[in-house]
């Protein structure tokens, strides 16, 4: 594998972890409260929180671009402060994390809601504070899910590409992930390291499905028994 391969695979695979643990501070806290909020607006709230898993990729890079941006709502903001997320690996974060969002927070969600409502009420019953509930039964019991979630994200986020590239850019050694370093090889004509590329990716993304579904399916095998 040659320098010009490593680099690509190195950004992304910062990307996607950092991607990954933001979406399992903020996915796995969203989860929890839609899981226990009882509101006619939850199906609304929830359907708006999976919207970047169906919305083009590209127009989540402009949704991007018009908040982030130098004239954006967030990013003139952001420009008075001396930053500005636009062509930077932490654009290229926002956009993976904003990606692989909705399969963290739809396992997470589903993951709490198979937890018994009773083991909860027995921990209240026992003194324990709500925090010290969550954290001490509703967590660890949805955990599995939890850990599934997040690697399907890990991989969503690997592969992001088209908000990645109209947020972040093609700046080799700085923005240029995996599969965007596919794309560019492909259009330079470089058949030998968009192969290269494309098999490390596709192995990589494999091994985490794997490991993935072998954690969903101990899942559902426990609650059978």
């Amino acid at each position: 594998m040659t320098p010009d391969i490593w680099q690509p695979l190195l950004l992304s695979l910062k990307v996607a972890l950092w991607a990954t643990a933001l979406n399992l501070v903020f996915g796995v806290a969203v989860a929890y409260g839609l899981s226990r909020w009882r509101s006619r607006w939850c199906d609304t709230v929830d359907a708006l929180l999976t919207l970047p898993l169906v919305l083009p990729p590209t127009v989540l890079g402009y949704y991007l671009l018009v908040l982030l941006g130098r004239r954006g709502v967030i990013g003139a903001w952001l420009e008075q402060l001396g930053i500005n997320p636009v062509f930077t690996w932490q654009g290229a974060v926002i956009a993976a994390t904003l990606a692989a969002f909705p399969l963290v927070h739809k396992a997470a969600r589903a993951a709490f809601e198979n937890v018994e409502p009773q083991l909860e009420d027995a921990a209240r019953v026992l003194g324990l504070a709500p925090l010290a509930v969550f954290f001490r039964v509703s967590l660890p019991l949805a955990m599995r899910g939890i850990v599934a979630g997040a690697l399907l994200a890990f991989a969503r986020a690997l592969g992001e590409f088209g908000a990645t590239l109209m947020i972040a850019g093609n700046l080799p050694g700085r923005t240029q992930t995996l599969s965007v370093a596919i794309y560019s090889a492909i259009e330079a004509g470089d058949d030998a390291g968009a192969n290269t590329l494309v098999i490390v990716a596709s192995v990589t993304c494999v091994v985490v499905l794997v490991i993935a579904g072998r954690l969903t399916r101990g899942r559902v095998a426990r609650r059978s028994l």
